[in-house]
């Protein structure tokens, strides 16, 4: 599939003609300078065609300042995956010297450049992009990413330029079968090195300033016997400490990050420890059904003593009781370590989450074990479970039917749960019971 590189300095509109395209608010908008500071992927249709687009942080030549540097090398990394460049420029500013700078650029690439003269919103401003042909590109775009104007005759030619044949949409499905893992933590815990170590790539900016990942930002890794699509997320802050807008724009991409995933990867810091928005961070993720493992990371860093890691863990499962049947791994990216035993246990969460158990089997190990032990009465009325069977949904959820269900306590409840756990291995999953009429 042909991938789109969009380019340019920084407020030119980038992030939303790459919003349009997508048709949703994937990329984060706003009028502040150097927003977008990952490579940010999308897809896009036109005319029957399915077309993979990258928007990228604003270039900025000759700067000092440490995430221009990156971003600057997130671009170089953009440009080097592209069939096709599309330098944004902004019609209302006008020609600037950084655009000639980034054109100097592009123009020593072999990959076609297409100029978009971006905020050309009204008929009249359409014809001021004239200048932007000192740039030395042959064909130039005025569009307007606002309200969409110019984006048809433009995409019209995107699609002659690439090769598009054999490009319909017949992987979506194969796509579907992908584990989607969300990497999630507080700020600075190593999300981003960790995705990066393992798909031995720089894809993700790291640097040692907390906050630097803005958006959710995806990434397909498929080695080692082993296919997933790992989404590293901003990290999530306390509510009182997101004073910016940007960083209110981070926390709903991760609340939607976690939402899409089929398991998330709660990377702690071994220095600080287990905190409340740690806990936050695991009940959002239990709330949604999906898969868990707790990464203790930079264990290299921790002081060890006798049983350290125990009382660890033990703490850690004191704040998440009572659902405490998940993967505690202590890690160190830096140092490699456990590092690939996250890969197999992230493997065996997956199929945890998915795993179908027959009507028959359930029926024949939960029976004997309910009759033995049976719900409490309920003012002197006995109930009796009669029949066992797991609902079809993309989490383990499981069907007890009876007389008077809605008089079994919720000790009872966990006394089931722990049970299935037992016979059938759902670790890091959680479990959903219901009691229904029989």
């Amino acid at each position: 599939m042909a991938v789109i590189a969009i380019v340019g300095r920084p407020n030119v509109g980038k992030s939303t003609f790459f919003n349009r395209l997508v048709g949703g608010r994937e990329a984060i908008v706003d009028s502040v300078s150097g927003v977008t500071r990952d490579r940010h992927y999308g897809k896009f249709f036109w005319n029957g065609c399915s077309l993979n687009v990258i928007d990228t942080g604003g270039y900025v030549s000759g700067s000092e300042d440490v995430f221009e540097k990156e971003i600057n090398q997130q671009v170089s990394y953009a440009l080097e995956e592209a069939d096709l460049i599309l330098l944004v420029v902004d019609t209302r500013e006008g020609l600037t010297d950084l655009d000639k700078d980034i054109s100097r650029i592009l123009r020593k690439l072999s990959t076609e450049v297409l100029v978009v003269a971006n905020k050309s919103d009204t008929s009249g401003q359409a014809l001021d992009h004239a200048e932007f042909y000192q740039l030395g590109m042959d064909e130039i775009f005025p569009i307007s990413a606002i309200n969409g104007s110019g984006t048809g005759e433009l995409l019209d030619r995107v699609v002659e330029i690439v090769d598009i044949e054999g490009n319909a949409d017949d992987d979506s499905d194969e796509e579907l079968k992908i584990p989607r893992i969300a990497v999630i933590g507080r700020p600075n815990a190593g999300k981003s090195s960790m995705v990066n170590f393992l798909t031995g790539s720089e894809r993700n900016i790291v640097t040692p300033v907390a906050g630097t990942t803005r958006d959710a930002i995806d990434t397909h890794f498929n080695g080692f016997g082993f296919e997933f699509l790992f989404v590293d997320t901003a990290g999530l802050r306390k509510k009182a400490k997101v004073t910016e807008q940007l960083e209110f724009y981070s926390v709903i991409r991760t609340i939607k990050a976690i939402e899409e995933s089929d398991v998330c990867l709660l990377m702690v810091d071994a220095e600080i420890g287990f905190q409340v928005q740690d806990v936050n961070l695991f009940g959002l993720a239990q709330k949604n059904k999906k898969g868990i493992i707790i990464l203790v990371n930079k264990w290299d860093l921790v002081k060890k003593e006798t049983n350290t890691a125990k009382h660890f863990r033990a703490a850690i499962e004191e704040r998440i009781a009572p659902f405490t049947d998940v993967p505690i791994l202590f890690i160190s990216v830096m140092d490699k370590q456990r590092v690939h035993k996250t890969l197999e246990i992230t493997q065996e969460v997956f199929e945890n989450r998915t795993k179908k158990i027959k009507t028959s089997r359930l029926n024949d190990d939960l029976l004997p074990i309910i009759e033995r032990q049976p719900p409490p009465a309920y003012r002197g009325k006995y109930i009796k479970i009669k029949y066992i069977t797991q609902i079809p949904k993309p989490f383990p959820m499981f069907a007890f039917f009876a007389n008077n269900p809605r008089h079994i306590r919720e000790d009872y409840r966990r006394f089931l749960e722990n049970k299935i756990r037992g016979l059938y291995d759902f670790k890091g999953v959680p479990i959903v019971i219901t009691f229904r009429d029989k």
